[in-house]
């Protein structure tokens, strides 16, 4: 049996519910806690408890292997003095802020080598996240190691080009909303037709968490064929996908909703 590739130190800067989030996945995968450093003004005590001899706020701790930051954007030009003496030549720098781009961070880590622009979203908290990411200047260990650790907490991808992660942004990072303001549709709707509102949110609640886990149950089943498993001919299904893919209906919505949140992401990008 192979060991998981881990780091041989890590700083996390920012431990809050995505960075909190990671450092479960990552100790879970074999991180030696004695090899991470937290850097957070106040970090959850519930984490710390669950990750006993993780260093907390030293004073000048050597630049690690790796270098994660999870802060919040506008916290980042107030950090960046003291990161920068973290961000060494040989360390991997991995940023899941939102709209920093790696010129942007290699403006503000100008002594850093290798560095990884990652856009996990919030299902990571539970081991179920969606990542996809771009690197420069990286080593094939650096490379592996980006994979294990983002990996650990669900799906783990590459993409070629940064312009790609607007589009990663819209697709996967906001697609959490998108799944729960469909089930907010789809219960609202069962209430207008006639059912008990809180009936209703929990019969949708529990259809989306069940087609969910039939997906996750099933990876080598495309979507579609799951959705004519459900469909028969003339029956009540088939006519709600009537109406759901008309050429107005759900994927024209989509696209819509995923074009407007690309081009956001790629104005707060600027």
């Amino acid at each position: 049996m192979s060991t998981p590739l881990t780091p041989r130190s890590l700083a996390l800067v920012g431990a809050g519910k995505m960075g909190g989030a990671m450092l479960r996945g990552w100790l879970a995968l074999g991180l030696d806690p004695l090899s991470v450093v937290i850097i957070d003004p106040a970090p959850d005590p519930a984490l710390l408890a669950r990750a006993p001899g993780v260093s907390v706020n030293p004073d000048a701790p050597a630049p690690p292997e790796v270098l994660v930051l999870a802060v919040k954007p506008q916290m980042l030009d107030a950090a960046a003095p003291r990161l920068a003496a973290l961000a060494g030549a040989d360390t991997l720098v991995i940023s899941i802020i939102a709209g920093k781009t790696v010129a942007n961070l290699r403006a503000r880590l100008p002594g850093a080598g290798a560095i990884v622009r990652a856009m996990p979203n919030t299902p990571a908290a539970i081991g179920r996240g969606a990542t996809a990411a771009v690197g420069e200047g990286l080593s094939a260990r650096q490379s592996a190691l980006t994979e294990a650790l983002l990996g650990a907490v669900g799906l783990f991808e590459w993409v070629a080009d940064e312009g790609l992660i607007d589009a990663v942004t819209a697709l996967s990072g906001s697609g959490p909303a998108y799944v729960f303001a469909l089930v907010e549709a789809m219960a609202a709707a069962g209430a207008k037709a006639g059912l008990p509102a809180d009936l209703a949110m929990r019969l949708a609640r529990a259809t989306v968490e069940g087609a969910s886990e039939l997906l996750h149950q099933e990876p080598q089943v495309p979507a579609a064929t799951l959705r004519q498993n459900v469909t028969s001919p003339g029956g009540t299904t088939a006519a709600a996908l009537v109406v759901l893919q008309a050429p107005d209906g759900l994927g024209a919505l989509m696209a819509t909703a995923i074009e407007a949140a690309r081009r956001r992401a790629g104005e707060l990008a600027g």
